[in-house]
């Protein structure tokens, strides 16, 4: 593959699977309170949609490595794209919650391997100097996505029909399609190690007991006695699996790589940081139309402004990240976003919209570079053979706490709708909420203590004062 293609079409190419996945996601975002209405549901309930959506790539996500050296990068990524049009197209034929569930589920298959496997694709194609401008640069046009997806889904849902937020899909994977078949080499292991299929069943059955227990724990709609069994089934299925990985030479999670001080500050403290913002794509809309009488197209104009301070930052991360280093940016950073998500409980019906619209943009500043750090210091330690197990094991991760973070928020806003002995939400309810997830993405600095000031500093350039850096040949 020549040089220059991993640096300019290889990014762009694989961010039009990420544009495609961040645009329905934040679209569908905005669409909830319309969607609920048209299938006579609870708001809250809703929330079944998102998670099932992050549920179904937790997944299948760790097999997405495997799959990528067993049948090739191109095969895989092309058929990803394929099956979540698919599915896109079945989410807009939904005629009830269940069924709405069941397409995200399957549209979240199509997404467990899409994404992954681009990256594994660029991680293959850039040596870690680069990593850091790298990943800023293919998340460049991804970011597009969460900018268009609010106003974009508000406009459809105000003054079209929700359903049309899934179609739109279509023509963005169709080019997808064309690009991959055109400029991605089918690049794949000669002799890929044997799946492990005990560990995969192990691994998702656990992970749907723990995951499903949690997100109908509380709400009513299964029985008590269900729910105690799917935590059971769930924590038996983990305990097995952690037995079965340490003695299975390719575990489809390699719990090992735990091992590594930065891929385990960067896994643990990104879970924590991941569970408060998570919530945020799932309240703030709610917060704005249920609770603040905005129509959804109004709501959209405001959301999509934490996506304008990503934008943003992506410009400057390597500089901040080099300047700074990986550990106090993690630790003081992830503070900063923390008390910014707190400030969306201090918002009322009456705060002036360019208010709300000028915190979204700093929070997405700051949000963003923490995630840009984290994802990428998970890669610091990592030896090249073993990048395809990190990216399964770092994007599972990220979608399970994702789908955890839309899940607490929503036993949040149930617990005090129920506190207050009603049915329905009120702009009070958002505040208590807003204000524990905060302090849930607060307690992810703790975890990023104990790293050295120049953990990660191979990729971010970041040297303490009084290291001394070593001449390189030819310097």
């Amino acid at each position: 593959m020549p040089a220059s293609r991993p640096q300019m079409l290889v990014p762009l190419i694989i961010a039009c699977g990420l544009f495609m996945e961040n645009l329905d996601s934040t679209v569908l975002s905005t669409a909830l309170p319309a969607i609920a209405r048209s299938f006579d549901a609870n708001p809250l309930h809703l929330n079944l949609a998102l998670t099932a959506y992050l549920f179904s790539l937790a997944v299948f996500i760790p097999i997405s490595g495997w799959v990528a050296d067993r049948f090739g990068a191109r095969q895989v990524f092309r058929a990803a794209i394929v099956i979540f049009m698919a599915g896109s197209v079945l989410c807009g034929f939904s005629s009830s919650l269940p069924a709405l569930v069941l397409a995200r589920a399957f549209q979240g298959l199509g997404g467990a391997m899409m994404v992954p496997v681009g990256r594994l694709v660029l991680l293959r194609s850039v040596p870690k100097s680069e990593l850091v401008r790298a990943m800023a640069y293919l998340t460049v046009p991804a970011l597009v996505g969460p900018m268009l997806g609010p106003p974009l889904g508000g406009f459809i849902t105000t003054y079209l029909n929700w359903r049309w937020i899934f179609w739109i899909n279509i023509p963005i994977g169709l080019l997808g399609v064309l690009l991959v078949t055109l400029f991605i080499e089918n690049v794949r292991e000669e002799r890929p190690p044997r799946f492990d299929w005990l560990g995969f069943v192990l691994s998702g059955l656990g992970l749907t007991g723990l995951v499903i227990g949690f997100e109908t724990a509380g709400r009513g709609f299964v029985p008590t006695q269900i729910v105690l069994v799917l935590f059971a089934v769930g924590a038996v299925m983990v305990t097995l699996y952690v037995s079965h990985a340490r003695r299975w030479p390719h575990p489809v999670l390699d719990l090992s790589l735990l091992r590594l001080s930065t891929f385990r500050a960067s896994v643990v403290g990104g879970f924590l940081f991941r569970i408060g913002i998570g919530a945020t794509p799932f309240l703030l809309p709610l917060m704005l139309q249920l609770g603040f009488g905005l129509s959804p197209f109004h709501s959209g104009l405001l959301t999509f402004a934490t996506a304008m301070g990503a934008l943003f930052m992506k410009t400057t991360a390597s500089r901040i990240i080099r300047f700074f280093g990986f550990r106090r940016v993690l630790m003081v950073n992830g503070l900063i976003s923390a008390g910014f998500l707190g400030c969306y409980g201090l918002f009322q019906p009456t705060t002036p919209h360019w208010a709300i619209l000028t915190l979204l943009i700093v929070s997405g500043f700051f949000r963003s570079l923490q995630f840009t750090s984290v994802n990428t210091l998970i890669y610091a330690e990592m030896p090249r053979e073993r990048m395809s197990q990190a990216t399964s094991f770092a994007s599972m991760q990220q979608q399970l706490s994702l789908s955890v973070g839309v899940g607490t928020g929503a036993l949040l806003l149930h617990l005090m709708v129920t506190a207050r002995g009603d049915t329905h939400v009120a702009a009070a309810d958002f505040a208590p909420a807003f204000f524990a997830l905060a302090l849930i993405s607060a307690l992810s600095t703790l975890i990023f203590v104990p790293l050295p000031a120049d953990a990660g500093a191979e990729i971010s350039g970041h040297r303490p004062r009084g290291t001394a850096t070593v001449p390189q040949p030819g310097e």
